[in-house]
């Protein structure tokens, strides 16, 4: 529940407390500026508060925007703010302080007039007193407090002119998004939000029937019959025009939260490598045996997403922040075909599933496979160049906030921070090189090597001392981003050469459940920081044996054991890990929505 304190006289045949109860809130009038200050403290805490002046002219979308937006505890619009719990507070200093103030008198003299200036000035006192108040881009929107019958009129009019409810759905679309879901997807997909938004679904029920949608399509796969192969491919696409359509339907709603946001993000990974798997179940059953190829794909795909995270992050609050190859891209980006190449190049999420998807219903689940691998290493390439150039270039100063969330994603365990007090006085800058060092030691001894070999422990022995070193210092040199992206390499790809060398059947199907496990982790570790949490728990990082941790133990296990009986270790060791961070994650996620913790929402880079 919401509460809006009309302030001021009202007008004669507004709209205002009828727009503002659509809106969900409860209205209360409040003529002057004690007695809206009466009216707030009559408030319940728990509730959000808005102060709207009487005389407000705008569209309802406007008022929408300034006083509904779950993701800031404060935010305004001209003759409105609008505070969540936590600036209650704030809100209820910044009303006395401006009712005390100089312009209390006129306020009761000229209440018609300078109703709004309370709005206003409380919104600058609030942010004078520290509280950070988002002020939304109106664009063609309205939203004024006309002084006098003229401008009222004006204002009006101006409102009859611009169609709000278009301008609505326009913005629900991602501001940034792939040329597929720009021209393909988004152009329909809208009006399925709005058809949501009045039926009352939520986003989070959107995204539920996308996963479903994609987990039918990958049992269709599973089939390995061409009409089942068919059937996946149409509902990888509906599953997708559906993952359009919750986020869509968050904005054009202003339905975020925190819950959300998780879902979203873990449900497309879901998706996909479910998928994934069921493509190689539906090879086999023809006889093809993908899950090399399948767990490849999965590995590469992990990995580019490590190299955005990690270098965002990195980057995230760097000051100066040039450099030649950032001038060009910008450069680039103010010509109109260069932008749709260059995002397509990178392979987002939109046009690759309509790659997967095509190929699936058109070819086998082999050359789906190969062609998403060169597509996928390609994109790599190019995107992971583009930001060593700009990391060498940079003139940049990082703050001290990018170590500790690089440290966070290289998930060190406890054998590294054994390690790290035999290796202090490792050059600085040098941690790349070193993990990267540590990682080609590590994949050679696994690659020129037999199953059963000690080769690769002793490779694992190795990687783990210069994975140690790597992290010995604080991560804040130009390619330190670099770090956590090899070791996710150097593990994953461990597990998929030891369990293809095993060169048995379950092996690879069990290093697909390890690795998705593993990675589940990474991806929960990545969406915790940036809804600004911090990492998952020590203990979680210890329990499941850190990155250096678990790629020993993979390869002392394939050491010890029949290719059989390291099947079944490496599937125990999936179900371990896998319990183990979706309770904790699960758990931590539900709380957090709970409690109330601030909405996000992310419109970056597609994935």
């Amino acid at each position: 529940m919401s509460t809006a304190i009309v302030t001021g006289q009202p007008v004669p045949g507004s709209s205002l407390e009828g727009e503002l109860r659509a809106l969900g809130f409860d209205v209360r009038l409040a003529p002057d500026a004690a007695q809206a200050g009466t009216a707030l403290a009559a408030v319940p805490a728990g509730q959000r508060v808005a102060l709207v002046d009487a005389g407000f002219v705008g569209h309802t979308h406007a008022l929408r925007l300034g006083l509904t937006d779950p993701r800031f505890a404060a935010s305004a619009v001209p003759g409105a703010v609008s505070v969540q719990p936590a600036a209650r507070e704030a809100l209820t200093g910044a009303l006395r302080d401006t009712a005390q103030g100089p312009s209390a008198t006129d306020f009761g003299t000229r209440a018609g007039t300078l109703a709004g200036v309370l709005a206003d000035r409380v919104a600058e006192r609030l942010t004078a007193s520290g509280t950070e108040v988002h002020h939304p881009e109106l664009g063609e929107l309205v939203a004024a407090v006309p002084a006098d019958p003229q401008a009222r009129n004006e204002a009006r009019q101006a409102v009859a002119a611009v169609d709000d409810e278009a301008i609505r759905l326009r913005t629900a679309v991602k501001a940034r998004d792939g040329f597929f879901t720009t021209y393909c997807i988004s152009p329909y997909s809208r009006y399925i939000a709005r058809w949501c938004a009045r039926r009352g679904l939520t986003p989070n029920q959107v995204t539920t029937a996308s996963l479903f949608t994609a987990l039918v399509a990958a049992g269709c796969a599973a089939t390995g019959t061409r009409v089942g192969f068919v059937a996946a491919g149409l509902l990888l696409l509906f599953s997708f025009v559906l993952d359009c359509t919750d986020g869509q339907l968050a904005r054009y709603s202003l339905q975020y939260s925190t819950l959300g946001a998780w879902l979203d993000a873990t449900f497309d990974r879901a998706k996909e490598y479910a998928y994934y798997a069921g493509l190689a179940l539906g090879a086999a059953r023809g006889g093809d045996d993908v899950w090399a190829l399948a767990l490849g794909a999965m590995v590469l795909q992990t990995c580019r997403h490590v190299v955005d995270f990690s270098f965002n992050e990195a980057n995230h609050d760097a000051t100066a922040n040039t450099s030649p190859t950032a001038a060009l891209s910008d450069k680039l980006d103010s010509v109109g075909w260069t932008v749709w190449v260059r995002r397509m190049i990178v392979l987002p999420i939109g046009e690759r599933w309509a790659l997967i998807a095509v190929l699936t219903a058109l070819t086998t689940p082999r050359i789906t496979f190969i062609v998403l691998l060169i597509g996928c290493a390609l994109a790599a390439t190019y995107t992971t160049a583009g930001r060593v150039l700009r990391s060498l270039t940079r003139r940049a100063t990082r703050t001290d906030r990018a170590a500790p969330a690089l440290t966070e994603l290289s998930d060190s365990g406890p054998l590294s921070e054994l390690l790290q007090r035999a290796v202090r006085g490792v050059p600085r800058h040098t941690a790349p090189a070193i993990a990267a060092l540590g990682a080609l030691v590590l994949v050679l001894a696994t690659a020129l090597s037999d199953y059963g070999s000690w080769w690769p422990v002793l490779g694992a022995a190795v990687y783990a001392l210069t994975s140690a070193a790597a992290v010995s210092r604080p991560l804040k040199g130009p390619l330190d981003w670099l770090v956590p992206p090899v070791f996710r390499a150097a593990e994953y790809g461990t597990i998929l050469l030891i369990a293809a060398k095993a060169d048995v059947n379950g092996a690879l199907p069990a290093a697909f459940g390890l690795v998705a496990a593993v990675a589940y982790h990474h991806y929960d570790t990545v969406y915790r920081i940036r809804g600004g949490t911090g990492a998952p728990p020590h203990w979680l990082v210890r329990a499941i044996g850190g990155h250096e941790g678990r790629t020993l133990v993979v390869t002392v296990i394939a050491a010890l054991l029949t290719n059989t009986d390291f099947t079944v270790a490496l599937t125990v060791c999936a179900v371990a890990v896998a319990l183990v961070v979706l309770v904790e994650s699960i758990r931590y996620w539900v709380t957090a929505h709970r409690r109330g913790a601030p909405a996000v929402h992310d419109e970056g880079e597609p994935a």
